[in-house]
């Protein structure tokens, strides 16, 4: 029985991985009618509850009440879910000013389903961020025919009346009509809300209980005696600048607001950015970015021939004839005829996504931002009346994080430290006075970068008025936090957490620096402006710093194996470090495994309350499902033997972190869906 429950659970995991890469080449349709909502689907997850509860029973796990409620609240979920699946109905209806309206069409079957009171649209309302179009939210008035009711749909908030719930979906262009989702569900929500509340519980009896093994782990006598020694080396940075107007002059633009990413910002985060868009760097030469911002809208002629213009891809350059750094003029011929226009054509005839196409399309979109610059366009103007102004505080916190490169400054300290300090742990068995003073040194090198970058981040979120969590670069960011604050909580306790902060820190903050996945503070999308989100995202971000502590720590390990099997000698030594960090990594996979977990599912719940559906099989769902499902097998210790030998355990913590390495990156830039507004 056991052998046939952990058999059917990864098949489940095989067939959701292969589910995305269908639905990648064939379509959502297509993957939902022959995988999702398909009868063999449902009868699958079926068959691995009742083998698992077998197995489950015939272990005599139920005695452990906390496995037990945890466990269960799995199967209260799956019952919700087929719950939901065979008595919910979703549809959209219609709304139009002073007419009643009474059906809705079903969204799967496109019939007509008739509501027990009609209902009708009183006003529609956008309302906009501030001296700008952009929509903070939309809002429907609506009201019930018959009865003294009256009901506000906004994103984010619902109107529920008699277990039928409406969500803002759309609007008619001329705002006399209002499009809503509709969902009634009321059997299957209140099981799947009861299997989360339990998972609750669950979680927090199995991490609190005091014969339970996250306690046992936290009392092992290694914990005592764990000690590294650790070393230290900063990188020192020089940056240029230079000038076309006098930078006196140009200086004089920085604080000038506009309107720029629909809110209102200093010229100088456009000029940033629109130098950053351009060349890839913050800066130009000796130029500010005031100075190649006025250059360009007032000196077109001279700057034509600046190569300042990045191009990464190798076919493109040798089409355009340069190495790296291309000049406006070089995408022009003598007669003014634009040089890439024939291949552009040509590629998108063919149909082809080819990187040369993707290129191509990089380019263009510097060319427009160039040419928007010439003519006058890209720098708009606050409104006199009718906007709140930024104060002058507001302006210099933001001069100030456009003015330090915050994240490349962290990371190139963290990163030279952790591996400096990587090194030293394995090959440097000492633990003299010295090691003691370096670790000192060590703690208040990662405090004061913890610190640098916490002022990073609250910077941010003054400037944006909002948790920065919105996107890939933003989320990227709370990592490398996250990480630098757990390996100075555990510092005392676990002195090799505090490599693992610096590395992970460093390569968080590396990526974050050279993909810079988003540099703009723009306001959110109506519907991600949720408290739920912030929590949502801070979780999973916490737990995959975690699995990142447990990956270095499975790289250590086996570097430590693989060291002792060529140098044949202190093998005990060798030993002690790999049983020390086999213990940590079982520590770290509870809170994990469980934030991971506890985030999966108030997304949920943000899902539910945004657009009426908790689930909807996204490949970012689906993936973070599978990360969940992947390191979950971890913990089966007794019915899976090979976890309890530190190098299997190990490599699969190393394999595993695969399937969050595809989560994050994986499916927002190759297998898109939903989610991919965390590019950025």
């Amino acid at each position: 029985m056991k052998q046939l429950a952990y058999t059917l659970y990864l098949l489940m995991v095989l067939c959701l991985t292969s589910a995305t890469f269908i639905e990648k080449y064939y379509g959502t349709q297509t993957v939902n009618r022959y995988i999702y909502d398909s009868e063999w689907f449902i009868a699958f997850w079926v068959i691995i509850v009742i083998t698992a509860m077998c197995h489950f029973g015939l272990q005599k796990m139920h005695k452990n009440k906390a496995i037990f409620l945890l466990h269960f609240s799995f199967i209260s979920i799956l019952t919700g879910a087929c719950v939901t699946h065979f008595t919910s109905k979703q549809g959209i209806i219609h709304l139009r000013t002073n007419q009643y309206t009474d059906f809705f069409t079903n969204t799967d079957t496109r019939d007509s389903i008739r509501l027990p009171f009609a209902m009708k649209l009183d006003t529609f309302a956008i309302n906009y961020y501030p001296g700008t179009k952009a929509p903070s939210d939309y809002i429907s008035y609506v009201s019930i025919a018959n009865e003294r009711m009256n009901g506000k749909v906004s994103m984010n908030n619902i109107f529920s009346y008699h277990n039928y719930r409406f969500y803002q979906t759309s609007f008619d262009e001329n705002h006399k009509g209002s499009w809503l989702t509709v969902n009634y569900d009321p059997w299957g929500i209140p099981i799947t809300y009861a299997g989360y509340l339990l998972l609750l519980f669950g979680m927090c009896w199995v991490i609190l209980s005091p014969k339970g093994k996250f306690r046992k782990l936290l009392a092992h006598p290694l914990l005592k005696r764990m000690g590294i020694f650790l070393a230290i080396a900063c990188c020192i940075t020089t940056t240029t600048a230079q000038n076309t107007l006098s930078k006196k002059e140009a200086d004089t633009y920085r604080s000038k607001q506009i309107i720029y990413n629909n809110r209102i910002a200093p010229l100088n985060t456009l000029a940033r950015d629109v130098v950053m868009k351009l060349s890839g760097k913050s800066s130009y030469k000796n130029y500010t970015p005031e100075q190649v911002l006025i250059g360009w809208m007032f000196y077109p002629e001279k700057w034509e021939y600046e190569p300042m213009i990045r191009i990464k891809d190798k076919e493109l350059q040798h089409l355009l004839h340069i190495k790296e750094y291309a000049s406006l003029a070089d995408f022009f011929t003598s007669t003014k005829e634009y040089r890439l226009q024939k291949y552009w054509n040509k590629l998108h005839q063919s149909g082809e996504e080819s990187s040369l196409l993707k290129a191509i399309t990089k380019a263009d979109e510097k060319i427009a931002i160039i040419s928007m610059l010439q003519q006058r366009t890209l720098i708009k103007s606050v409104p006199k009346e009718g906007v709140k102004r930024l104060t002058n505080l507001q302006i210099q916190a933001e001069l100030l994080y456009n003015q330090i490169n915050f994240s490349a400054i962290v990371y190139r300290i963290n990163l030279t430290t952790g591996l400096i300090c990587f090194f030293l742990f394995i090959f440097f068995p000492s633990q003299s006075l010295l090691f003691k003073k370096i670790i000192r040194i060590t703690c208040t090198l990662l405090l004061l970068s913890f610190i640098f970058h916490t002022i990073s981040i609250c910077l941010r979120t003054y400037i944006a008025g909002r948790l920065p969590l919105s996107n890939g670069y933003e989320t990227m960011q709370f990592i490398a936090w996250s990480a630098m604050l757990i390996a100075l909580l555990l510092r005392k306790r676990f002195i090799v957490a505090l490599i693992f902060g610096f590395l992970l820190s460093g390569f968080t903050l590396l990526v974050a620096n050279l993909i810079q996945m988003n540099p703009q503070i723009t306001p959110l999308m109506p519907v991600l402006s949720s408290p739920l989100l912030s929590l949502h995202v801070s979780l999973i971000m916490f737990s995959y710093t975690l699995f990142g502590f447990m990956f270095f720590n499975g790289l250590t390990a086996l570097s430590l194996a693989a060291s002792s099997q060529k140098l044949k000698k202190n093998s005990l030594l060798f030993a002690w470090k790999i049983e020390r960090l086999t213990l940590l990594s079982r520590i770290f996979l509870y809170p994990a495994t469980f934030l991971l977990g506890a985030g999966i599912f108030i997304g949920a719940i943000w899902a539910n309350i945004s657009w009426g559906r908790y689930w909807s099989w996204d490949p970012k769902e689906v993936w973070a499902l599978i990360t969940f499902m992947i390191y979950s097998l971890a913990f089966h210790t007794q019915s899976l033997k090979k976890f309890k030998q530190p190098l299997f355990f190990h490599l699969f913590i190393v394999l595993a972190f695969s399937t969050l390495l595809m989560t994050y990156f994986g499916v927002n830039y190759f297998l898109g869906g939903m989610h991919s507004y965390a590019n950025g």
